[in-house]
């Protein structure tokens, strides 16, 4: 039996939501391990977050403002997760700095304040996981 939790979309913070993603990549990867295609990580993870009651956007278009003109150039995150987080994936031997870059850009380009940058290829996803932060606010 599946349970599905729906959140109070009000009340959910960038914190909430990225407990939810990163509870969701520990149990994909438990379950596939490391070794795969990026484009299977991307699918399972969707799985499972929308089964967590977030609300996904996959693949979301980012277009890039050039001197008030909004060019739509190609630019896709992963995830959007919540109108809020950025989820990144990735199944890479290790993240490099253009990855943080890529997420950095995208950070920027949409406005919000968090991002997931989520490498699969690793013998532990805990490793695999990298935090981004733009303006985040403490809830206190």
């Amino acid at each position: 039996m599946i349970v599905v939790f729906w959140l109070n979309r009000n009340c959910v913070t960038e914190n909430d939501i990225s407990r939810i993603v990163v509870d969701s990549a520990f149990k994909v990867h438990k379950s596939l391990g490391p070794g795969l295609l990026e484009s299977a990580y991307v699918e399972c993870l969707s799985y499972e977050m929308h089964r967590n009651g977030l609300l996904i956007e996959k693949e979301k278009p980012l277009p890039l403002i050039y001197e008030r003109v909004k060019l739509e150039i190609g630019y896709r995150v992963d995830f959007l997760v919540e109108r809020k987080v950025i989820v990144e994936v990735k199944s890479v031997e290790a993240l490099a700095d253009i990855h943080l870059a890529q997420v950095l850009t995208y950070l920027r380009l949409s406005g919000c304040k968090l991002a997931l940058l989520i490498n699969f290829n690793v013998p532990l996803i805990k490793d695999g996981i990298r935090r981004i932060v733009l303006r985040l606010e403490d809830p206190a």
